[in-house]
């Protein structure tokens, strides 16, 4: 048996829809969609999902429960968590609510260069992030309002109100750059970024 591999979220979420019943990968990649939860975990690969399912089977967090075949599907395996799986759950979720970690999104590495685009650049990109952003957040807020009708417990969409929440706050934050970009209040000159490298370079020990 391998040792415990290390937290990852298609892991924990493979973990957790063992809990409420065995499954296989079809399955649980059908419930993901269902239950919208394939808006905060990637598995638009399959074979993400097959990788995790290879290491959480190797590390005895999740066994095998049966092998199966009808006439639509090909051989399916369902697999069912273990005790040990249920213990590590535990402990990656705490440790995941309790934790923030580094991460390393593309958005912000593109704002961090952006002084080597022209103004009028910045502004159409920024433009059609914010209308997707926007786009984004209503399609969050149907979820809710769907789901809710639905009679689902609020506790099951917390991450969809929480992607929301962000949402709602770069939309506003994009609309003030943009507003102080048009009015002339965001500015910035070659000569400016040159002088501050070499500001920097010469605070450096």
């Amino acid at each position: 048996m391998s040792p415990a591999p290390k937290s990852s979220p298609v892991q924990l979420t493979v973990l957790s829809l063992l809990h409420f019943k065995p499954l296989h990968p079809y399955g649980m990649q059908r419930l993901l969609k269902e239950w919208g939860k394939d808006q905060v975990v990637n598995v638009g690969q399959r074979t993400s999902l097959y990788r995790a399912i290879d290491r959480l089977l190797g590390a005895g967090l999740i066994a095998v429960r049966e092998t199966g075949r009808d006439q639509q599907y090909p051989e399916r395996t369902v697999y069912e968590v273990t005790d040990a799986g249920r213990a590590t759950t535990r402990t990656w979720l705490l440790e995941m609510l309790r934790e923030p970690k580094a991460e390393f999104p593309e958005f912000p590495v593109a704002l961090a260069n952006l002084m080597l685009l022209a103004p009028d650049e910045i502004e159409r990109a920024l433009t059609a992030r914010l209308a997707a952003v926007r786009a984004g957040q209503a399609a969050q807020e149907r979820a809710l309002a769907d789901t809710a009708a639905l009679g689902v417990p609020r506790v099951a969409m917390l991450e969809t109100e929480y992607t929301r929440a962000l949402a709602a706050a770069e939309g506003d934050w994009l609309e003030t750059v943009l507003a102080d970009l048009r009015s002339g209040r965001l500015t910035w000159s070659g000569e400016e970024l040159i002088a501050a490298a070499r500001a920097s370079e010469g605070q450096a020990p």
